[in-house]
């Protein structure tokens, strides 16, 4: 069997041992395996990266303990407007979708757009229209509705401020959702899907859905997928910062992750993290913040779970 390797993480952010109770914590790594276990699946039966990553991400959109698709907060008016992407390392090809309310899984329609159209991005309606020419699977809002997610919206509905995917300023959470993998051809691929923020107004759209910010994948250099507080990931293009640190700079992925994500993204106050593999299949699951839902596979099927530092 050639090599392969996949990542996925369900968000960063404020994630304590002393926040978090046994059976939430084995809800969360339950969550995390499966998800892997789906893009692993794919890939050792030499399927392509692409659809790893759409399988993987797919399993934590069903899943509300993450903010994505089934698990999104609430927006200012009480909806959820849900962005996602993904990247194709190998033809260098993306599809993006922001502002979806209805899809049931909004990386599906990311691929839709890059597959089915001569576009890169859709927005809203427009990119609804798209899901149900496909025939995608459609939701009614009942099915997005969580009990948690809105009573963290009546917390701050009545207000101007936007919240991570957290109930106070001790407890915060980057809760979007992605993957990365290499598969047995030597073809990369990421996705990424989110949420957004509670309370978000203006139709907001952050890093996830933008394409170099969020998530970026070539062939040439790594795979990347991003959590954190998206402005600031999308100020500092920090997915193809990543790769052109390795492309010019010469820098190994690990250099290029701690560099961006340690460095630069510290300066300019921003908090997150992400999951990166390099051509080789060599992954780096990196983050600022005290904890990031994390794994990792390859071709040996044992999975590397975690949550905490």
């Amino acid at each position: 069997m050639h090599k392969f390797s996949i990542a996925v993480h369900g968000g960063a952010g404020t994630i304590r041992r002393s926040s978090m109770t046994p059976e939430r914590e084995r809800l969360y790594h339950d969550a995390l395996h499966f998800s892997i276990l789906q893009g692993a699946a794919v890939l050792k039966d030499g399927g392509t990266a692409l659809d790893a990553v759409k399988a993987a991400v797919v399993a934590l959109e069903n899943n509300s303990l993450f903010n994505a698709g089934k698990g999104s907060v609430f927006t200012h008016d009480g909806q959820h407007e849900m962005d996602a992407s993904l990247m194709c390392g190998k033809t260098l090809t993306a599809g993006a979708v922001a502002g979806v309310r209805h899809v049931k899984n909004p990386v599906l329609l990311a691929d839709l757009v890059r597959n089915r159209t001569d576009h890169v991005f859709l927005h809203g309606t427009g990119a609804e229209m798209l899901a149900r020419q496909f025939q995608l699977e459609m939701e009614t809002d009942a099915y997005f509705y969580d009990d948690y997610r809105h009573e963290q919206w009546l917390e701050v509905k009545d207000t101007v401020e936007v919240r991570m995917d957290h109930t106070s300023d001790t407890d915060k959470k980057f809760g979007t959702v992605g993957a990365v993998a290499l598969d047995q051809a030597g073809d990369l691929a990421a996705a990424t899907s989110t949420g957004g923020m509670t309370n978000k107004r203006y139709n907001r759209i952050g890093d996830t859905p933008v394409i170099g910010a969020g998530t970026y994948a070539n062939n040439n250099t790594c795979a990347i997928s991003c959590t954190g507080h998206g402005e600031y990931f999308l100020r500092s293009v920090v997915a193809y910062d990543i790769s052109c640190l390795i492309e010019y700079k010469g820098m190994s992925l690990k250099e290029a992750c701690e560099f961006v994500v340690h460095d630069k993204l510290v300066k300019t106050g921003g908090e997150g993290g992400l999951i990166a593999l390099d051509r080789k299949g060599v992954p780096e699951l990196v983050f600022n913040s005290e904890g990031m839902y994390r794994a990792c596979m390859d071709q040996d099927l044992i999975p590397f779970i975690a949550i905490y530092k």
